[in-house]
């Protein structure tokens, strides 16, 4: 059954747009009327295990509900968009101050989560948004800043540059630091948090992806290769595949290509350099975050193809390199050096890049939540708490309005 909804979408700084699409009320696919029997039941099936589903999988166990959680991949794994090595963790969030209190929260959950596994999963070293005075970074980051009263400086061009060596910005650009900014290392989190969900008795099931589902009175029914599943209630956090799963969403899938280089001085250390984030020609960004073993990390912010996790090309060509190496001649000049490695990673983009989670307009008993647009990851120990106040029916703590169905 396919609805054709009309849709008027109001981000905050975007013109009314009116968009049209289909929305098909359950997977094409949909399990069949007369089920199979049900080889077990539980109060909620996860599906997808990166970022947003590892943690609501944490959350939800160590409450006490019945979870079972399924991936199509061994996570944390490099397919989706849940790896790199490091994610950039910022306060002064120049999206919109209605997030702040959200990655405020990640901030405490990251430390439990971290003292929970014996990992460190964070490690702070400042960060700079850099631009015009007028570029939606420059501006979104002190707003933020000054509505939640975040600790954070204003700095001219030359003052970047004493301070931080390695960072090159144009003279009429300014920056605003935030000294809490930092990294989360993605890998280690989506481990410890399943790795704690099933320490509290979540059964989670690899190399297993939910093919399809339909609802079943109040709850649903899954199917996968190995069997057939019942519970109170679905979360697909599939993030790209949430198309294939839930058809008729507006997301956009995204190819971004992540690049580390080999510095040859030691100014691109964490305790030397802090995360950075430019906004340049316009509407360009692209982001740096230090060299902690690895190498130098930079990557574009959007700009990538439109694409499917199931088509995307995985290899970086070398004119992908040389983009980012123009940028970074003329920014961060000392990271012209050579190649150490490169990944794929996607986005999952929603229309107006904010998040989606909400309950699914046709079935209630589904949960939709993990298409981040790119921005998503270092809120997600919070996101997972929030999820599970959604599945047990609490108040969650936070505004929510702008991540809901539109």
């Amino acid at each position: 059954m396919t609805l054709a909804i009309a849709l008027e979408l109001r981000p905050t700084s975007w013109p009314s747009i009116r968009v049209l699409f289909n929305v098909s009320l359950f997977n094409a696919q949909t399990i069949p009327a007369t089920f199979p029997r049900v080889s077990a039941r539980y109060d909620i099936i996860v599906a997808g295990l990166g970022a947003m589903g590892s943690a609501a999988a944490f959350h939800l166990a160590r409450r006490g509900a019945r979870v079972l959680g399924l991936d199509r991949f061994a996570p944390p794994h490099r397919f989706g968009s849940s790896h790199g090595q490091t994610r950039i963790i910022r306060e002064a969030y120049f999206e919109h101050p209605i997030y702040v209190p959200l990655v405020q929260r990640a901030y405490v959950l990251w430390d439990e989560l971290a003292e929970a596994a014996q990992a460190e999963l964070f490690r702070q070293t400042g960060g700079v948004m850099i631009g015009v005075p007028t570029s939606s970074l420059v501006c979104g980051a002190k707003l933020s800043a000054d509505t939640h009263k975040l600790a954070h400086e204003t700095l001219s061009a030359a003052e970047v540059r004493r301070r931080f060596p390695a960072l090159r910005p144009s003279d009429d650009m300014i920056a605003v630091f935030e000294p809490r900014a930092g990294v989360v290392f993605p890998e280690r989190c989506v481990a410890a948090h399943l790795q704690l969900a099933r320490r509290h008795g979540a059964e989670l099931r690899f190399d297993e992806p939910m093919l399809r589902w339909a609802p079943d009175g109040p709850g649903v029914r899954v199917a996968t290769s190995q069997g057939e599943f019942a519970a109170g209630q679905l979360l697909v956090s599939a993030g790209a595949w949430l198309n294939t799963l839930l058809p008729g969403l507006p997301m956009r899938v995204e190819r971004q290509v992540q690049l580390w280089f080999e510095p040859m001085e030691s100014l691109f250390a964490p305790e030397q350099c802090p995360i950075h984030m430019w906004q340049f020609d316009g509407s360009r960004f692209f982001y740096g975050i230090p060299d902690f073993g690895e190498g130098l990390k930079v990557a574009f912010h959007h700009q990538g193809e439109s694409t499917t996790p199931d088509t995307v090309c995985r290899e970086v060509a070398p004119g992908e390199v040389e983009a980012m190496r123009a940028v970074l001649r003329r920014f961060v000049p000392g990271a012209d050096v050579p190649l150490r490695s490169a990944t794929v990673c996607l986005y999952t983009n929603t229309p107006d890049e904010h998040f989606w989670i909400d309950r699914h307009r046709d079935c209630p008993q589904v949960l939709v939540a993990s298409p981040c647009s790119g921005h998503g990851f270092k809120f997600s120990a919070a996101i997972g708490e929030v999820l599970a106040d959604l599945a047990q029916a609490r108040q969650p703590k936070f505004d929510l309005s702008l991540f809901r169905t539109r």
